[in-house]
């Protein structure tokens, strides 16, 4: 094969480039076919072409301010929003009232002379003053019904305590508590009324709150007498020895006032009687006096 020069090679591609523009099948074929568009825009045609077929007509785009109206009506109220809402109506009408209120009142001072503001003053200094002294009068009146009602339980308890405290002394109750007991033996039927008498003496001398001799309790009035064949009376009462003194008191001065030199049991004993002191924690008085009404004497307390 003839090597080509290069003017050889050049003819050949103008004669080719020139041959393509004007073969008119070429130009016919590029005039029956359509133009070529880009690939969003022809998925944009197939959209909307797929939307007019489906016999959807596209609207026009909608903008910030028209969505807003379209989400914000027609208003959707549910029933918590409602609560709420009425609320808040409320509150806020009742805040309205009270600012009004306040501002009438305001207003009627505010426009009120200066002897009305000072006459008001004063009113409300003696209505306050009025009231203190309801206070203070209503505190009184608790205080003296508090105080009277203390009292009246510390009378009931005093009268009590005392009916009790002259109760025994009158041998109208039984008594208990520490004391001694007094045993004399006399076997030689020489002991008379008078010495138990100082014996009695002797105890009440020292403390002794009761005293009971052989089943007989001995009061402030008590009396003792020698009964005709032997023995001592005790209140009309005939009592035998052994004589036996119950006595309620502190132990420590009831024994010393009958062991003194010269005193009762040394007495007891020159008379050839036997007397023995016993000291208990316990001794219980149960000998009963049957009250006696007086015939003339009153009570003087109203």
């Amino acid at each position: 094969m003839t090597p080509m020069s290069d003017d050889d090679k050049s003819d050949s591609k103008n004669g080719s480039k020139s041959d393509g523009r004007n073969d008119p099948g070429e130009a016919r074929l590029r005039a029956e076919l359509p133009e070529e568009v880009p690939a969003a825009a022809s998925e944009a045609v197939d959209g909307r072409t797929a939307d007019v077929a489906a016999g959807e007509v596209p609207g026009p785009s909608l903008t910030g301010r028209q969505r807003l109206v379209k989400g914000l009506w027609p208003p959707r109220v549910t029933r918590a929003q409602l609560i709420v809402a009425l609320l808040l109506f409320g509150l806020g009408f009742g805040l309205a009232v009270q600012v009004a209120s306040t501002s009438d009142s305001d207003g009627a001072l505010r426009g009120a002379r200066q002897e009305d503001l000072v006459r008001i003053l004063d009113e409300l200094d003696d209505r306050t003053q009025r009231l203190e002294d309801e206070k203070q009068g209503l505190e009184d009146q608790r205080t003296e019904l508090e105080n009277s009602s203390d009292q009246a339980e510390e009378a009931r308890k005093q009268t009590v305590e005392k009916e009790r405290q002259l109760g025994i002394l009158a041998g109208t109750v039984a008594a208990q508590g520490p004391g001694i007991t007094l045993t004399i033996e006399d076997t030689k039927g020489t002991v008379e009324a008078d010495m138990l008498l100082d014996a009695i003496q002797e105890l009440r001398a020292a403390g002794a709150e009761a005293i009971q001799v052989n089943g007989v309790r001995v009061v402030a009035g008590t009396y003792l007498a020698d009964e005709d064949g032997g023995g001592v009376s005790v209140d009309g009462n005939k009592i035998d020895a052994p004589y036996r003194f119950k006595v309620i008191g502190k132990p420590q001065d009831l024994e010393p006032a009958l062991n003194i030199p010269g005193g009762v049991v040394q007495t007891l004993e020159k008379e050839q009687a036997t007397a023995t002191v016993e000291r208990a924690d316990k001794i219980v008085v149960d000998a009963l006096r049957a009250a006696k009404q007086p015939d003339y004497a009153r009570s003087s307390s109203r």
